[in-house]
């Protein structure tokens, strides 16, 4: 059995597209080289071996938990060299690595997480810079981009996109969605539709990258959510 799409995408979302590795944090997905093709660097390593003689192999597991999330490990090819290391495996074992594993994707959350807003201008002030992020991902990046119309069957272009989706588009949305849903008080009556377009849209594009419905489910990007985040934060200004 191999690992599902649906595993590396929760993977990599979870990860936040870094190295796991206590004290690395090393991006894993490059598309601003010179002139190359953009490409990833993360490998999803076992955190049980996934062959008889592999460091931390278990008998006992079936091929579904072998190759399923919980047992996977989002790292550098360093640091995933250093761990199946034969010499190394009384100090990378299966609780070490699951604890290494789970502090990192509480950092990332924790880089999710910020201070509550009071205002609607200190909520567009927050949320500006995540619109604009995820716009110029899905321009760069995304299936409409130029950079996917001129390489249409490349595949590092792809992996590209999909990391994007998943380590910043998805990620930007839960944050967003989180300050706008806690303080959905502070929005005037004619904002609320604005706001519930937008959640909608969220909710079911995280959904999507997470295998769960397919792409025609996904309730499109309502660009009023748009206007509105960036007329507060220009009336700021």
């Amino acid at each position: 059995m191999a690992i599902t799409q649906k595993s590396v995408k929760i993977l990599w979302s979870a990860s936040g597209g870094r190295c796991a590795f206590p004290g690395c944090w090393e991006r894993l997905c490059y598309h601003e080289a010179e002139e190359a093709a953009p490409f990833t660097l993360g490998e999803m390593a076992h955190i049980c071996g996934d062959k008889p003689g592999a460091n931390r192999h278990d008998t006992m597991q079936s091929a579904p938990e072998r190759d399923g999330y919980q047992n996977l490990i989002l790292l550098c090819p360093t640091h995933h060299t250093l761990i199946d290391r034969k010499e190394n495996e009384a100090e990378y074992t299966v609780a070490a690595l699951h604890a290494m594993k789970a502090e990192h994707e509480a950092r990332v959350l924790a880089r999710i997480d910020q201070d509550a807003m009071t205002t609607k201008v200190d909520i567009a002030r927050a949320i500006l810079p995540l619109l604009e992020e995820n716009r110029q991902s899905w321009a760069q990046y995304g299936p409409l981009s130029e950079l996917a119309r001129s390489q249409p069957h490349n595949l590092a272009v792809h992996a590209v996109w999909e990391s994007e989706r998943l380590s910043v588009i998805a990620p930007n949305n839960r944050k967003m969605s989180a300050e706008l849903d806690a303080h959905r008080g502070l929005f005037d009556t004619s904002e609320q539709t604005v706001l519930t377009a937008f959640l909608q849209h969220a909710r079911s594009y995280a959904k999507w990258v997470e295998d769960e419905i397919p792409y025609a489910a996904v309730r499109r990007f309502p660009v009023e959510l748009d206007d509105l985040i960036r007329g507060l934060a220009d009336d700021s200004a």
